[in-house]
């Protein structure tokens, strides 16, 4: 089939409809490429709007969280100015170079200045002598760094009067380690020896109340053994008073006979009163009646002495000491003062001696005999243990009772002045603290505990004499 070529006006037609759809394809390509880039705008401003929105966000926080530091900062600020403002000590701060960049009221007032006319002067300004100065100087160059205790300058008054000060210097760092100055503070020398006089009297006030509660403990103490010590002291003076009637008898009978002889009596009428007045056996009887008042003023004369040392106030006597013979002294007070049976063993390897007061270790002895006496109270057969011995430099005396033991929960009180497990009215809660002051201060130790065995232990060492 053959086909029929196109006239003239069908090929402009169709050229025309080719163009249209050209444009049409163009547009709508066009139109394409702009909502395409009107979305992609879109994204990019909704991100960034995003971003706005995180970056507003964190602002809020950065500013509450500085308005937090900034009101902490304040109150520190405050803390530390108020702190500075109502401290009685001196205090300066000062840069590297010696120039005063902080100062405190204190200061101020004792100086009688203002407070800005001291910023930015140099620390040498502050000082009354040359000497101050080069001390201050030596704090600034020679020794920045280091710590200065205790020294001693003049401050020159408003006045122009100096003052005497004790300073203390202590190097100030960043926070990197970097040195920046140093930090002075101090106070005026006049209060220091105020209170060091004040502290000087309480410390005075202390040791005479002290000396009065250890006298106070020990009249106590004798008041319990009276009748132990009247009991010790009424042998030996019943046997001087038996002894003297004797020699008083004596006297009567020696003075008739002598009568009769420097009368002219003779010789026969003489014998028969010798034989009658019995004069033989009366010469045979002087030295042991003689002998035996001696012993029995001696042995009074020892326990009053004993007593004397006792009851007087403690002196810092130091001397060698019988530890056997001050324990057997204390037990027989004990002993003899107790109603009830109460035996005490001793036990001592040597004669074991100590440098000290025989009056103190006597108390000292004293109050643990009476405690194991105590202690022992409603047990059917009290005794007590103490044995003593050598250890090395040091003297070892054991204290063991028979009673219950201590309990566990007043191990750690019994040396607490006060405390006693008596009732009350039979202690004073002083014995066992002035005790352990009395061996501390010999240089020696008392400890308490519970023995293996049972009952309480007291165990007292202390140094040996030497020499």
């Amino acid at each position: 089939m053959k086909t029929r070529p196109a006239s003239s006006a069908e090929g402009k037609t169709a050229s025309k409809d080719a163009a249209g759809k050209g444009d049409a394809s163009r547009q709508t390509v066009e139109l394409l490429a702009a909502a395409t880039a009107a979305a992609a705008e879109d994204g990019i401003w909704l991100d960034v709007i995003h971003k706005m929105d995180e970056v507003y966000n964190d602002l809020l926080q950065y500013e509450v969280s500085l308005e937090e530091k900034n009101a902490a900062l304040e109150d520190s600020q405050q803390f530390i100015s108020s702190v500075l403002t109502s401290m009685s000590d001196l205090l300066i701060v000062c840069s590297r170079s010696g120039l005063i960049e902080s100062v405190n009221q204190a200061l101020v007032s004792l100086l009688g200045v203002e407070e800005k006319s001291l910023h930015g002067r140099p620390l040498f300004d502050l000082f009354a002598d040359e000497e101050s100065r080069q001390n201050a100087g030596r704090l600034l160059v020679e020794q920045i760094g280091q710590t200065v205790a205790d020294g001693e300058f003049m401050l020159r008054a408003a006045n122009g009067s100096g003052i005497p000060v004790s300073l203390n210097c202590t190097p100030r760092y960043s926070g990197v380690g970097k040195l920046l100055g140093v930090v002075i503070t101090g106070r005026p020398l006049g209060e220091l020896k105020r209170a060091y006089q004040a502290l000087r009297r309480a410390h005075e006030d202390l040791k005479t109340t002290q000396h009065q509660l250890i006298h106070s403990e020990k009249m106590a103490s004798l008041g319990r053994l009276v009748a132990g010590v009247a009991h010790e002291l009424n042998n030996p003076i019943s046997f001087v008073y038996g002894n003297a009637i004797a020699l008083k008898r004596y006297e009567e009978r020696f003075s008739r006979y002598l009568a009769a002889i420097h009368g002219g009596a003779p010789p026969e009428k003489c014998s028969a009163l010798r034989e009658e007045l019995r004069i033989d056996r009366m010469l045979s009887d002087l030295p042991s009646l003689i002998d035996g008042t001696l012993e029995g003023a001696e042995r009074t004369r020892d326990i009053v002495d004993a007593l004397k040392r006792f009851s007087v106030k403690d002196r810092d006597e130091r001397q060698e000491c019988d530890l056997r013979e001050i324990v057997e002294r204390a037990v027989s007070w004990i002993q003899k003062g107790i109603a009830s049976q109460f035996s005490v063993r001793l036990s001592f390897d040597e004669t074991l001696c100590t440098l000290g007061s025989p009056g103190q270790l006597l108390q000292v002895v004293m109050n643990l005999v009476q405690n194991a006496a105590d202690a022992t109270e409603g047990v059917h057969e009290r005794s007590l243990e103490i044995s003593g011995r050598a250890e090395g430099q040091d003297a070892v005396i054991e204290f063991h009772d028979n009673g219950p033991g201590i309990p566990a929960g007043n191990l750690g009180k019994l040396f607490e002045p006060f405390f006693t497990t008596k009732a009350v009215g039979r202690g004073t809660g002083l014995g066992l603290a002035i005790s352990y002051g009395i061996v501390e201060r010999h240089g020696g130790t008392l400890t308490a505990g519970n023995h293996p065995g049972g009952g309480g232990l007291f165990c007292l060492r202390l140094p040996l004499a030497t020499g």
